[in-house]
């Protein structure tokens, strides 16, 4: 989870001055309560003067450092947080989820440090969720493997092709199905000398769940790839590869391909580490052989 008003700081970070930097900084890293913190023991702590305090609070457009703790308890306590009052009227500002909080008052210039954080927030739940064995484990299934078949639908196409590539750039005989019909015949023919790895966000897309559940009866061994634990595919999984447990409401196709395309690397890494030797010289291979394509 993001820290309360993490995104307002890093969206305006590089415009503050290295002595704001500083307090900005250790708000960033602090794990006590700043509701009952002082302005001189923020500052006394931060190695910065309490103006300097001052100037960081009105950066986020805030009237003083008492507000600047009312934002802060507000959003612990599940608030909007962002530095922004009510609207007339008393009624809160809606604020539709589209993979990142966003409502008609923001500005286009926040977007960047929004989309940056909220990135970083992403990522780090994946790394919280993702065991490190699982990810050792599905390399050396992958490795072991005689063919290697990617099943997705719709939204996780970037995350397969990025999968698929990686393999065949390190050799490995690996192809990808999204069309239904050819998704089960594919999964009807593998047997335990293969791999099926499954692709899906929500873990419930039907046609990428029916077919590892058939590749799983015909005797491959499954990788999931997904946002959820408690999921549908997850049943149908030897390893799961499960990157969160938060659920946002819309916009999977936004979020969702951020920390599975860090997975992939992961897997990526994985595998290299298995036979540094041999999968660098498969490496300089492919890229002798792309060059060779080129001009």
């Amino acid at each position: 989870m993001a820290k309360p008003l993490e995104y307002e700081i890093k969206r305006i970070y590089a415009s503050l001055r290295k002595s704001e930097q500083k307090a900005a900084d250790y708000y960033l890293g602090y794990d006590g309560p700043v509701e009952t913190m002082s302005i001189a023991a923020m500052a006394r702590a931060a190695g910065v003067s309490q103006p300097t305090v001052m100037r960081f609070v009105k950066a986020l457009g805030l009237e003083g450092f008492k507000e600047f703790k009312y934002q802060v308890l507000k959003a612990s306590m599940g608030g909007n947080g962002s530095g922004m009052g009510e609207e007339e009227g008393g009624r809160s500002e809606e604020v539709l989820r589209y993979g990142y909080e966003i409502s008609a008052r923001d500005r286009p210039e926040e977007v960047p440090g929004r989309v940056v954080a909220q990135s970083v927030s992403y990522l780090d739940d994946a790394l919280k969720h993702i065991s490190p064995s699982s990810i050792g484990r599905a390399a050396k299934l992958i490795c072991g493997a005689r063919q290697i078949a990617v099943y997705y639908v719709e939204n996780s196409a970037s995350v397969a092709g990025d999968l698929v590539t990686k393999l065949m750039y390190l050799g490995f005989n690996c192809i990808m199905y999204n069309d239904i019909y050819l998704q089960h015949i594919s999964a009807g023919n593998l047997d335990s000398r293969d791999v099926a790895i499954g692709i899906s966000y929500s873990g419930s897309s039907k046609n990428t769940v029916d077919v590892m559940k058939l590749a799983k009866k015909k005797g491959a061994a499954t990788i999931a790839i997904t946002n959820f634990e408690h999921s549908l595919i997850a049943g149908h999984a030897d390893i799961l590869l499960c990157t969160s447990s938060q659920q946002l409401l819309y916009g999977n196709a936004i979020f969702s391909r951020m920390s599975q395309t860090a997975v992939v690397d992961m897997i990526y890494m994985g595998i290299i580490l298995r036979d540094y030797g041999h999968f660098t010289e498969k490496l300089d291979e492919s890229s002798r052989i792309i060059r060779r394509q080129a001009y």
